[in-house]
C-alpha cells in the first residue's frame, strides 16, 4: 500500500525489494542470463539494466549501478494503475534510448503515447512525456515506484540475498532520497512537479485534448556522503551534456572507415560506439582512460581484458593502451597475500570499486588471481613502442614490464620447469585462471576436468611474445646485450613447448599441461592464440589449422572453443563448444601470420555474417551450432553485451586483414601486403597511425593504396584474395 507523506525518515533493515537466495554460487560460474528483450545502457562506471519497458525489477537482473552498487533496484513506471505497453525502443548510442509505450484506455483504444527517455552517465536522467491521443481532457495519475537496496553488483550478478543494512529513506516536495544509513552510497531522485513519498513519486496530469505532459527525473549517486555532478543536468541543452561530447570526441579522434558492403559498415559503427561507452576514467588519474571488460556485469578494470581490447585497438587509439597499463602499474603486486592472490610483479585479474568484493578477502578491492595478464602487459607494452606511440611513457613503463618478467620467471613459474602454472591460493579465488576461467573451462579429451596446476598453452605463448617484446624494447634501447638474452629465452621456451605440448598422435598442442605434467589432451581454440603469439613451429602449423578449419571445430560462424568429438563438448556451454568473437580475431591474426590467408578470410568474413544476425554488434559469445543446423547464430544467454574484447573484435579482423600492425622498413617503405576478401568490396580508412605515420588506405577493386599526405607508401596493382 502507498504511503503518502510530506517528510519522512525511515529504517529500513530488510529491503522489500530484495529477491530470495537462490541457493550456493561460485565465483567461477557464468553471469545470470539477461532476459531478450532487456535494455542494457552504459556510460563509464554507470549501467541500468531494465525489461523493454524500461522498468527496473529487483526479482530479475536488472537495476541502475553505479561503481559496482545497485542504487535503484525498482524503477516502474504506472499510469492509472496500468503498465504501458511497448510499441517501439531506439537506442541512439550506448548510453541513451527512446522507448514508446501505449495506454489502453476502455474499449481497448489507445488513448495515451508514453515516452521515455533514458541518459546513463554518472546518475540517471529520465524524461517522461504522456500524449493524450484522444480529443477529450483528461486527468491522470504517473506514478514512479521507487526502491533501492545498494546491493554489491557481485550479489545481484550471482542472485544472493545481499547481507543486512540500515538504510534511511526521506521524501519531501519532489525530491525522494535512499542510502546506507553510513553514507557509504546514497541516490537522490528529483522531478519538479513531483510529489515524493517513502515510495516513490507520483504525478498528477491535466492533459486537454491532445496535449503533452513531460516531467524530469534526476537520479543522481552519493558516494562516502559527497553528491555526484549530474552529467545530463536540465538546465542545459542535452547536446552539451558531458557523454554526448565525450562520445564525439572519441568518433573524432578514430580513423575513419568506410566500407561499400552494409553490414561491414555497420558493425564498424556500432564497434566504435560501443567501445566509447565501455571507457572508464582511471580514478587515481582521471584524465586518463582505461577500457572496462563488458556490461552489464563487468564495467570495471580487468588484466587480461582490458589488456587484450587495447591490444586490438591500437589502431584506433593507442591512447586507451597506455592509459590501461598504468593503471595496472600502479596496482602491480609488490607483497605475498594469498587473500588476494598478491604476489610481487604480478598484473592485477580484476579490480572493483563496490561495497563488498568476493573474490579478495578482507576487505580487498582488487583480486590476482590470473596467470596471463602479466606476460600480456609486456607485450602489450612492446606493441604501443612498435606504434611508436608515447616513447617517454613507454621508458617510465619499463621497470614495471621487468617486474612482470621477474614474477613469469619465479612465482609464476610455481616448479621451475620454465611455464607458468597457476592453482588458486584462496578458496574464494578462480579454480581456473586463464580465459576460459569458468570452473569446468579446462579438461581431457573424455571430458574429465584437469586438475591443477595447470600450465595452460596459450599462457606460455604470452609468455613467448613477452620475451620477444623486452628483446625488441631492449634492441631499441641500445642494449644488444639484453635484447639476445631475452630473444634466447624465447626461442628456448618455443622449443621447450613443443616438445611437451605437442602431441604427435593427435596432430595439436594440448590445452594444458596438468599438475602431473601430463598432456590435457582436448582440441580446443587455445591453440589459436599460440599461432597468434608465434609460439607454434611452422612445420605443425598446417596439421593444426587442419583441425582447427575442420567441421569439429569450424561452425560457419566462426570456430568452436572445444571439438565436437570432446567429451565435454556442449554448443549451449560458456566454454566448451560455444564460439567467442575475440578467440576468433586471435586466431585470424595467428593465421595470417603464419601464411593461411584463405582460412583467416573465411573466418573473419564468417564473424562478419554473425554480427549482421545481431544487428551488427558481436555479443560476448554465441551458441556452437554448425550454420548448417540453423539460419542464424544462437544467441547465448548469459553473453555480455557490449563487451569489449567483442567490440574490438571487428577492428583486429581489419587490421589482421589488411597486415596494418607493421613496421616501417629501413631506409624502405611499409612492408604492407593487404588479403582483404574482394566479397566485402571497396574500404577505405583515413587517419590510421603506421609506423608512426599518419596515413590514409584505399582498397577498391583489388587494388591497394597506402599514403602519407601526398606521399604514397605503397601501391599495389593487384593484392588478389590471397595475397
Amino acid at each position: 500500500m502507498r504511503r503518502d507523506t510530506d517528510s519522512r525518515e525511515t529504517v529500513i533493515t530488510t529491503p522489500p525489494s530484495v529477491p530470495q537466495e537462490l541457493g550456493p554460487t561460485s565465483i567461477d560460474q557464468e553471469p545470470p542470463a539477461i532476459e531478450p528483450g532487456s535494455l542494457t545502457l552504459v556510460e563509464g562506471a554507470t549501467f541500468a539494466v531494465s525489461d523493454s519497458l524500461g522498468d527496473i525489477d529487483a526479482r530479475r537482473a536488472h537495476g541502475l549501478f553505479y561503481r559496482d552498487t545497485r542504487l535503484l533496484s525498482r524503477w516502474e513506471l504506472r499510469v492509472d494503475g496500468h503498465r504501458p505497453e511497448v510499441l517501439a525502443v531506439h537506442q541512439a548510442e550506448p548510453f541513451r534510448a527512446e522507448i514508446l509505450a501505449r495506454v489502453v484506455g476502455a474499449g481497448g483504444a489507445s488513448q495515451l503515447l508514453v515516452r521515455r527517455r533514458r541518459y546513463v552517465s554518472d546518475g540517471m536522467r529520465e524524461d517522461v512525456q504522456v500524449r493524450n491521443l484522444s480529443r477529450a481532457a483528461i486527468c491522470v495519475t504517473v506514478d514512479l515506484f521507487i526502491a533501492a537496496d545498494f546491493a554489491d553488483i557481485f550479489d545481484v550478478k550471482d542472485r544472493r540475498r545481499p547481507p543486512e543494512r540500515r538504510l534511511t529513506v526521506h521524501a519531501q516536495g519532489g525530491a525522494l532520497s535512499l542510502g546506507l544509513a553510513d553514507h557509504r552510497r546514497g541516490v537522490q531522485i528529483r522531478a519538479e512537479g513531483g510529489e515524493a513519498t517513502v515510495d516513490g513519486l507520483r504525478f498528477e496530469v491535466e492533459l486537454a485534448g491532445g496535449a503533452r505532459w513531460e516531467a524530469h527525473v534526476l537520479v543522481r549517486p552519493s558516494v562516502d556522503g559527497h553528491d555526484v555532478t549530474p552529467p545530463f543536468p536540465v538546465d542545459r541543452p542535452l547536446e552539451q551534456a558531458v557523454p554526448l561530447l565525450r562520445l564525439q570526441e572519441w568518433r573524432a579522434r578514430a580513423p575513419v572507415m568506410t566500407s561499400a558492403d552494409p553490414m561491414v559498415q555497420r558493425t564498424l559503427h556500432r564497434s566504435l560506439d560501443d567501445l566509447g561507452g565501455l571507457r572508464i576514467s582511471d580514478p587515481v588519474d582521471p584524465g586518463a582512460e582505461v577500457i572496462a571488460a563488458g556490461a552489464p556485469w563487468f564495467m570495471a578494470l580487468f588484466g587480461r581484458d582490458s589488456l587484450l581490447t587495447s591490444y586490438m585497438v591500437l589502431p584506433l587509439d593507442a591512447g586507451l593502451a597506455l592509459g590501461t597499463l598504468r593503471a595496472l602499474a600502479r596496482a602491480q603486486g609488490t607483497i605475498s597475500n594469498p587473500d588476494t592472490e598478491e604476489e610481487p610483479g604480478r598484473i592485477l585479474h580484476e579490480t572493483r570499486m563496490g561495497v563488498d568484493f568476493p573474490l579478495a578477502r578482507g576487505g580487498a578491492s582488487t583480486y590476482y588471481g590470473t596467470a596471463d595478464a602479466t606476460p600480456l602487459f609486456v607485450t602489450v607494452l612492446g606493441e604501443l613502442s612498435r606504434q611508436g606511440e608515447f616513447p617517454e611513457a613507454v621508458a617510465e613503463l619499463l621497470p614495471h614490464a621487468d617486474r612482470a618478467l621477474e614474477w613469469i620467471l619465479a612465482s609464476g613459474d610455481r616448479d621451475g620447469d620454465g611455464f607458468v602454472e597457476y592453482q588458486r591460493a584462496t578458496a574464494t579465488g578462480l579454480l581456473n585462471q586463464g580465459w576460459k576461467d569458468s570452473f569446468d573451462g579446462i579438461n581431457h579429451a573424455d571430458g574429465r576436468m584437469a586438475e591443477g596446476p595447470i600450465a595452460l598453452c596459450e599462457v606460455q605463448g604470452y609468455v613467448y611474445a613477452a620475451y620477444l617484446a623486452r628483446g625488441r624494447l631492449a634492441r631499441a634501447a641500445g642494449e644488444p646485450v639484453g635484447a639476445t638474452l631475452w630473444d634466447e629465452r624465447a626461442e628456448k621456451l618455443k622449443t621447450a613447448f613443443d616438445e611437451a605440448f605437442w602431441m604427435p598422435q593427435r596432430g595439436w598442442y594440448a590445452v594444458a599441461l596438468d599438475g602431473e605434467k601430463s598432456v590435457v589432451d582436448a582440441l580446443t581454440s587455445n591453440v589459436g592464440h599460440c599461432l597468434w603469439s608465434g609460439i607454434v613451429q611452422q612445420d605443425r602449423a598446417a596439421e593444426l589449422v587442419g583441425h582447427l578449419m575442420s567441421p569439429e571445430m569450424f561452425t560457419g560462424w566462426g570456430v568452436r572453443t572445444l571439438a565436437t568429438s570432446m567429451g565435454a563438448y556442449n554448443p549451449i556451454s560458456y566454454h566448451n563448444g560455444s564460439v567467442w568473437p575475440h578467440d576468433n580475431a586471435l586466431l585470424v591474426a595467428g593465421l595470417m601470420r603464419y601464411g593461411f590467408v584463405e582460412e583467416a578470410q573465411r573466418v573473419a568474413c564468417a564473424l562478419f555474417d554473425a554480427a549482421e544476425a545481431f544487428g551488427g554488434r558481436l555479443p560476448e559469445l554465441f551458441c556452437g551450432f554448425d550454420r548448417g543446423e540453423y539460419p542464424v547464430p544462437l544467441p547465448y544467454p548469459t553473453s555480455c553485451s557490449p563487451q569489449a574484447w567483442a567490440a574490438a573484435t571487428p577492428v583486429q579482423l581489419i587490421s589482421s586483414l589488411l597486415r596494418t600492425q607493421l613496421e616501417p622498413r629501413a631506409g624502405g617503405p611499409l612492408d604492407w601486403r593487404p588479403a582483404w576478401p574482394r566479397t566485402l568490396g571497396r574500404l577505405s580508412i583515413e587517419h590510421l597511425k603506421l609506423g608512426g605515420q599518419d596515413t590514409d588506405l584505399l582498397i577498391d577493386d583489388g587494388r591497394a593504396t597506402l599514403t602519407s599526405g601526398d606521399t604514397i607508401l605503397s601501391a599495389i596493382n593487384e593484392i588478389g584474395d590471397t595475397a
